[in-house]
């Protein structure tokens, strides 16, 4: 692999003879492999081109067609080579990381028509491997023991026998499972419960191995934002314990589709609690030769711990078209929260004597140590004057209470933004009534270049927008019926977007019902791996795709999505996260509410015309279209020339 692309003269500054190259590739290089010249495409590369020789953070705002991805991974491949070390692109989810490495994606288009070796690497969260011990567990289980007996039995042969490993050998990644639903993937995939210090497989384990793979990247190593934010969150306190941070040094970093980083951030920085892990981690030490008092404050630990969850569980609300819970706070959950620390206080104590007399296995005293830290630390957080964003979930580990600090912003700014290093935010949108104020202002950034350039596309003559004129009076049912008279004149051919998962297993229920339900092929999020179910949708033509996570980065050209169907505005629901959001706004609908919902239907919208010859439709169902104000704000987002008309 050659150091540049270019012959490089040290006596001028990298970033100009890059741009330099840049400029060839897309005015030359490119359009004689049959690509066309984009002015939109040009004009970002000397804007990003400001970004990287000043080292600053910029939004780049471009539209749909514009081949904004082909320049940032230019830059970003040439300046990991400048610097010697790999730029970092980020991206909204995993089905979106899928489609920038795939065999026909951008990276190898670049490569092919370039001739260039570009090391790129994925680096996928841990919640995409199989975990060895759950696997186990899953495989003694009652539901689908045979199916996960079948895949123990596929591993890889050094996974039985660890001397049998010659060379890396990727495995246990969920794409490598397709057919499995989101449930059966849940009984055997990593969560955040497992303690992979202590495990005993961690060295054959398919996550760890990939992360040894990823770290040598040269050019380019690909993750997701949840990824990228847990690399942050998790940096000091690995470095601490003398573990590698997630990721290693790197150059610069994209955040594809990066209106979408502050949830990335805010699920970074959450802490988890739930009593059967608690019980699980602290009842290590009762194993061991441990003095009563000691022996006795575990004891209580576990009863208080078991009595407050279900406390919690008790005294909480579901949220509609939200999985989180609402908490009823009372002064009776606040003092049980306080006995549960004094609880905890008791065994640190206990622990300072125990640790002096050696009679607990060091490894296993420090994982215990740690895991009391961090639950006194979560819950010390509501005595602050400034209480935390909490709820409760619930799942197979039982009730879990999680807590988000509110200081999302703080750590952005100075683990992030603070570094002198690239970063670019990409995405179509990324204003609002062209301001970049409002992603600034969440993301916690003073400052920060922007420009924004359009989709080269006629949406005038290839998109049409509607609404149905009975939508006030529409509920589940006739929803469904006008969907299938929709489904009906474009032949399927649709993408149906659903603000909650809630919502889509309502469509679900209902639509199965349906006397036409067997005339058409309906492919669920959920009762499959995502990228799976994209292929799917493209290779089917007919088939009609319903999903709540592919508002933004799904790319279907051509005639297999002919039509967007949005089942319901996308407003944020009203869960204690958007709660505490509007509670610091002086106009919660139009500081929270409004912008959130605006940002989200563009890109759904964004999803139907993906090259010049695309043409079809999009409809918007919801009585809140009826609000005059509302409907103004949509038509204001919808593309130059399009208008919003009934049907």
């Amino acid at each position: 692999m050659n150091k540049y692309p270019f012959e490089f003269d040290p006596k001028h500054p990298f970033i100009q003879q890059a741009s330099d190259w840049i400029a060839d590739v897309f005015y030359e290089k490119l359009p004689e492999a049959g690509f066309e010249i984009r002015d939109e495409q040009i004009y970002m590369a000397f804007q990003l081109e400001r970004a990287y020789a000043d080292k600053q953070t910029i939004f780049a705002e471009a539209g749909v067609g514009t081949g904004k991805t082909f320049v940032y991974l230019l830059y970003a491949i040439s300046y990991a080579r400048y610097t010697r070390k790999p730029a970092i692109i980020a991206c909204a989810d995993e089905s979106l990381i899928e489609q920038l490495v795939k065999p026909e994606g951008d990276i190898a288009k670049l490569a092919r028509y370039l001739d260039l070796t570009i090391d790129a690497r994925l680096g996928k969260s841990a919640d995409q491997y199989i975990c060895l011990n759950k696997l186990e567990d899953a495989r003694a289980g009652q539901d689908d023991a045979e199916l996960f007996d079948s895949i123990y039995r596929g591993l890889p042969s050094f996974v039985h026998k660890p001397d049998s490993m010659q060379s890396f050998q990727p495995y246990g990644n969920r794409k490598d499972y397709p057919n499995l639903s989101d449930e059966q993937w849940n009984e055997l995939g990593w969560d955040v419960f497992q303690d992979c210090l202590v495990c005993d497989v961690r060295h054959r384990c398919g996550q760890t191995l990939s992360r040894d793979h990823y770290r040598k990247a040269a050019d380019v190593i690909i993750c997701s934002h949840d990824f990228y934010m847990e690399h942050v969150w998790t940096y000091e306190a690995r470095k601490r314990e003398g573990q590698l941070p997630l990721l290693p040094d790197h150059s610069s970093v994209v955040f594809d589709e990066g209106h979408l980083l502050e949830t990335a951030a805010q699920q970074a920085l959450t802490y988890k609690l739930n009593h059967a892990v608690f019980e699980g981690i602290v009842t290590r030490l009762l194993q061991e030769e441990i003095r009563e008092s000691l022996a006795v404050a575990v004891e209580d630990a576990i009863t208080q711990s078991e009595h407050l969850f279900k406390m919690m569980d008790k005294h909480s609300l579901k949220v509609p078209a939200s999985n989180r819970k609402e908490i009823v706070w009372s002064q009776e959950l606040i003092r049980e929260i306080n006995r549960l620390q004094d609880t905890l206080s008791v065994i640190e104590e206990e622990l300072v004597f125990e640790s002096g007399l050696y009679t607990i296995d060091t490894y296993q005293l420090k994982i215990v140590e740690e895991h009391l830290e961090m639950i006194q630390f979560a819950l010390s957080l509501f005595k602050k004057e400034d209480k935390p964003i909490s709820w409760v979930s619930q799942d197979k580990e039982g009730t879990s209470l999680v807590i988000m600090p509110k200081w999302v912003k703080e750590v952005l700014k100075e683990q992030v933004f603070s570094r002198k290093m690239p970063i670019v935010f990409s995405s179509a949108t990324l204003s609002v009534n062209g301001s970049f104020n409002y992603m600034m202002d969440i993301l916690g950034m003073e400052s920060a270049l922007s420009f924004s350039v359009p989709s080269p596309y006629d949406y005038e003559q290839q998109m049409t927008v509607s609404i149905p004129e009975t939508t006030h009076l529409m509920g589940v049912k006739d929803k469904v019926e006008e969907a299938y008279r929709l489904l009906k004149q474009s032949g399927g051919r649709t993408l149906i977007l659903f603000p909650s998962m809630e919502q889509l297993e309502q469509f679900k229920t209902e639509a199965n019902n349906h006397a036409d339900a067997a005339s058409y092929s309906f492919l669920y999020e959920g009762t499959s791996e995502i990228s799976y179910l994209i292929e799917q949708f493209q290779n089917e033509e007919e088939s009609i795709l319903c999903a709540v996570t592919l508002w933004e980065g799904l790319d279907i050209p051509g005639p297999s999505l002919s039509q967007v169907i949005v089942w319901e505005l996308p407003f944020p629901p009203n869960d204690p996260l958007f709660a505490a959001r509007r509670n610091d706004a002086d106009s919660p609908f139009e500081q929270v509410d409004m912008p959130y919902m605006l940002l989200r239907l563009r890109q759904g919208i964004g999803r139907l015309i993906r090259k010049r010859e695309d043409s079809g439709n999009i409809v918007i169902f919801g009585e809140k279209m009826n609000d005059s104000y509302v409907r103004g704000q949509v038509e204001s987002v919808l593309p130059k020339g399009v208008a919003l008309t009934y049907k």
